[in-house]
């Protein structure tokens, strides 16, 4: 039996999982195929809903039946409700969260095509929009079972990361793109979780594996590297692992990175070891792609359990 990827025993906690990061309104425009330089053609759909790659993974890890809490920051605007309300309804703890006066809530335009249900993101953020890490609470990051990051604001990500490694609390970081400072980010970071883009680029060679090996150094436990309809490839002190994705039926992709942070928050709070912690990450990132937007497919732990007992997985993709 593989042995938990953390162990819990004996540790108290307030919240079950801690999230500090972005959140966004999107608005979702289906397209026939990408539009190109000059041409013109006309939307299939369009609707708008709430996202944001870690408040979306909270939603996603309460729908699973975690007790969560959101910190991230909103503009004073209508649209800060808009996004907020899913996390408030699922009963997501949004005592973190900062409004922020004179600054507009992160959006984005989102292009899904039909046929395959592949997005294309155009994502805005006002400079004004941050985190201010004075405003956070020592208390409720060392209370938490797990911390969830991305790097959008790096010195709060940076100080709340350093807290939970204090603290002896897991941490796990959803970063897009190799940037300043992440170097001393991914330092604290025991379950860092990247696009294949961003571990082809962080290698230096162009090669996952080789991004996934500069990531499993330090604190790291599992380095996971996410491929879209490859499932994951990952780097562990037990080797390398390639977890399918599942066989489902696509709708749209948008949010399936979220997911995949939720199923994996999941698995590890469940005591699983990787290769069913991964297995569980690519079956919520499948699930979600079932469903309009980043948020609509998250599924509970009972549709996710069900899914995992069907054992249809795709096993094309795998490493290359």
């Amino acid at each position: 039996m593989e042995r938990p990827l953390w162990s819990f025993e004996g540790r108290p906690r307030e919240l079950d999982v801690l999230g500090l990061g972005e959140n966004s309104l999107d608005r979702l425009v289906g397209v026939r195929d990408w539009p190109v330089a000059g041409g013109k053609q006309a939307a299939l759909d369009s609707s708008t809903a709430a996202g944001g790659q870690v408040a979306s993974a909270l939603l996603g890890c309460a729908r699973l039946g975690l007790r969560a809490g959101y910190i991230g920051a909103v503009g004073a605007d209508p649209e800060a409700e808009a996004v907020l309300a899913p996390l408030r309804a699922a009963g997501v703890d949004l005592t973190g969260v900062q409004s922020v006066p004179g600054a507009s809530t992160r959006s984005a335009l989102i292009l899904v095509r039909a046929g395959d249900g592949e997005r294309s993101v155009l994502a805005r953020r006002d400079s004004a929009l941050k985190i201010d890490p004075h405003r956070l609470d020592r208390r409720r990051v060392e209370g938490a079972g797990l911390l969830h990051l991305d790097a959008s604001d790096p010195d709060a990500s940076l100080w709340a990361a350093s807290v939970a490694v204090e603290a002896d609390r897991p941490v796990m970081l959803d970063a897009d793109e190799p940037g300043e400072g992440l170097e001393k980010l991914l330092s604290r970071i025991h379950f860092p979780v990247v696009s294949e883009a961003f571990a082809r680029e962080w290698g230096g060679t162009g090669e996952v594996r080789d991004g996934l090996k500069r990531l499993a150094q330090g604190v790291c436990r599992l380095a996971v590297a996410t491929c879209g309809g490859g499932g994951a490839r990952a780097i562990s002190a037990q080797g390398e692992i390639h977890s399918p994705a599942w066989r489902v039926d696509v709708r749209d992709t948008t949010g399936a990175g979220d997911a995949f942070h939720a199923g994996l928050i999941w698995g590890i709070l469940q005591g699983r070891g990787e290769h069913r912690a991964l297995a569980a990450a690519n079956g919520v990132a499948g699930l979600a792609c079932t469903a309009g937007g980043a948020q609509a497919g998250l599924p509970t732990s009972g549709e996710l359990e069900a899914l995992l007992g069907q054992g249809a997985r795709i096993s094309s993709g795998g490493p290359g």
